[in-house]
């Protein structure tokens, strides 16, 4: 799966809602209202885009954030993602 097809698919999933959580997923239009307090990364997650969604929220809950964005994203052999976590 290449990056584009990664990024995509992360983007659909994260437009979904899937139950409450604590940081909301946005977009770049969104988050240019949002003060950025850094970024998180999950990597060696072996499962679906929702894992790794399910675990960029959890990194972005435990930093404090309450909205973060998908800067990042690849499949090679186990999944990687970092995104910008916003207040």
């Amino acid at each position: 799966m290449n990056v584009k097809t990664a990024i995509a698919a992360l983007s659909v999933l994260s437009a979904l809602s899937f139950g409450t959580f604590a940081a909301e997923s946005v977009n770049a239009t969104q988050a240019q209202n949002l003060q950025s307090i850094g970024v998180v990364s999950v990597s060696g997650i072996a499962g679906s885009p929702m894992d790794i969604r399910q675990a960029l929220d959890s990194k972005a809950t435990e930093k404090g954030a309450s909205a973060y964005r998908v800067i990042e994203s690849y499949q090679n052999g186990n999944w990687h993602a970092t995104a910008e976590i916003y207040k």
